[in-house]
């Protein structure tokens, strides 16, 4: 995964979530129950490293932002 950039940060409430899973439907669920509560950005797909058994997504939120009903 890329580096945590200082601006995702950059403000109380501002939040960089790495999701590890043992599948694709897995990781997509959390982010999904993620987003139903908080703004989050978007995700396409998930990222596998080479040897490991799990797949990855990362996610930014913003605590500060509720989604509207």
């Amino acid at each position: 995964m890329e580096a945590i950039n200082e601006a995702h940060v950059s403000q109380p409430g501002l939040v960089v979530v790495d999701i590890t899973a043992a599948d694709d439907q897995t990781a997509f669920a959390v982010h999904t129950a993620l987003a139903a509560l908080w703004a989050t950005t978007s995700v396409e797909r998930t990222t596998r490293d080479h040897g490991q058994p799990c797949v990855r997504l990362r996610c930014y939120l913003d605590l500060r932002q509720r989604p509207a009903p």
